[in-house]
């Protein structure tokens, strides 16, 4: 029998990867990972939660002239950019030293520097040297991306650098449609900076309920963001004022910052995949099956890498998937069906299950119940921001497909939302649900009348 430097080697220390090899190192396996830039990958470092700081200081504004209504009276308020990168980046250290502590304490070894394969069982690291390892998981996460093709594109910043401008724009521009772009929309625009969201597809966050869309488009644009549809970047180029940026429906901005944020890929650059026999699909994502195993057989792969969910708990569930299954001999897989998801644009997006559109795809006859109101809080302040609320129910069985809420609090009203859904709740079990007064959430136990389009009759 083969003897290997470790029981498991563990390329990225992301949330995936550090679940993986902490769970495998307390089984009494012999575990390292290797880490290229800071421990704690995507998510802590330069995603979920520096951006999720930034939408707390971005919401400030919003909230103070809430305020007023109220009777309170704030003259005077500033934002001081600098201060709050100091505390943003004072967290963040904190947050990839725990990662490192947990790390220690399960008793798994810690390499910094790139690792690539040399073959199925070797790794090659920066500045440390080569190891042999039984298993190898990999947990690289994805990375930001942009166009090559556009003249000036690399004039832009991706989010990577979103995180660390010296100091705020007075006016940027933001190209894509996604999560990213609109979170970050909402960011800048909060912070009072002059932002433009421009999208090639006839509407933002594809993939998301159509209701969903469109209500969050016009939301953002009560805001103040400028959302620009149906056309996309012919060139960029730089000016004695600003970055100007010409379309290619004519029409040309002029900005101080460009922000790409047109989608992530898996980032595989540099692993030495092919040398390990671990294939890559159409998409450029390792191709790995329900267990998470690669074309190679001691190979793994978790994460945004395969880009099969890419959020961060799915990658800590399929990495603590792999270690019960391959570390505890507790066969586990897990499972990718209703996974809830939220955006924190402003106001946030809380979904879980089928859209409409692909509920019908699925199941045929649906019935919708559908709510759009101005939240109670806005009420003295003399906002016309309204929230939306929809669930989506399959006819034949009353199971409920999807809910999709758009308002105050709605990532923290889909979490509940899901526990229920991912069980497989009836429509009559949920309406038996008393609600809570008062409060956003109560309407999706109070809707009892489906939703008709105008126009249409009877809903199909």
């Amino acid at each position: 029998m083969a003897k290997y430097d470790y029981d498991l080697f563990v390329i990225g220390a992301g949330s995936g990867g550090v679940r993986a090899a902490r769970l495998a190192a307390m089984s009494g396996a012999k575990v390292a990972i290797a880490e290229e830039d800071r421990v704690g990958g995507t998510c802590v470092i330069r995603g979920c939660v520096p951006k999720k700081f930034m939408v707390y200081a971005s919401e400030f504004a919003h909230h103070f002239k809430t305020a007023k209504g109220y009777g309170w009276t704030i003259d005077g308020a500033t934002f001081d950019w600098p201060t709050f990168l100091a505390e943003k980046d004072k967290e963040i250290a904190r947050l990839s030293g725990i990662y490192v502590r947990n790390l220690q304490n399960a008793g798994a070894e810690l390499a910094h520097g790139k690792a690539r394969l040399t073959d199925a069982h070797t790794i090659e690291i920066d500045k440390v040297g080569t190891k042999t390892a039984g298993k190898i998981l990999i947990s690289t996460g994805g990375q930001a991306w942009r166009p090559t093709e556009i003249p000036g594109a690399e004039l832009g910043i991706t989010s990577k650098e979103a995180f660390h401008l010296t100091e705020l724009p007075k006016r940027i521009v933001i190209a894509g449609g996604g999560y990213i772009a609109v979170e970050f929309a909402g960011i800048f625009n909060g912070l009072g900076v002059d932002t433009t969201l421009v999208y090639r597809g006839p509407n933002i966050l594809r993939g998301f309920d159509d209701d969903v869309r469109s209500h969050v488009t016009e939301e953002i644009e009560k805001r103040g963001v400028t959302v620009v549809l149906g056309t996309q970047h012919a060139s960029i180029e730089k000016t004695a004022t600003g970055l100007l940026h010409k379309f290619t429906n004519g029409h040309e901005v002029e900005s101080d910052v460009l922000m790409w944020a047109v989608g992530r890929r898996p980032y595989v650059e540099g692993l030495g995949l092919e040398t390990a026999g671990v294939e890559l699909n159409e998409a450029g994502a390792i191709k790995v099956d329900d267990y998470s195993r690669t074309t190679a057989t001691n190979i793994w792969a978790v994460g945004d890498v395969t880009d099969r969910i890419n959020l961060t708990p799915v990658a800590i569930r399929e990495g603590a998937a792999f270690a019960e299954t391959e570390f505890y001999d507790r066969p586990t897989r897990f499972d990718h069906e209703m996974v809830a998801s939220a955006v924190f644009s402003q106001p946030p997006i809380g979904s879980v299950g089928l859209s409409e559109a692909d509920a019908r795809h699925q199941f045929g006859k649906v019935d919708i119940y559908l709510s759009r109101q101005r939240p109670m809080k806005y009420t003295f302040s003399g906002s016309e921001e309204r929230a939306l609320l929809k669930l989506v129910v399959d006819c034949a069985t009353e199971r409920v497909l999807g809910c999709h809420v758009v308002g105050p609090d709605s990532p923290e009203i889909i979490q509940m939302a899901a526990i229920a859904i991912k069980m497989g709740v009836t429509k009559t079990q949920w309406d038996a649900t008393c609600a809570v007064h008062p409060t956003l959430a109560e309407e999706l136990v109070t809707m009892r009348e489906k939703y008709v389009p105008m126009g249409l009759g009877q809903v199909a």
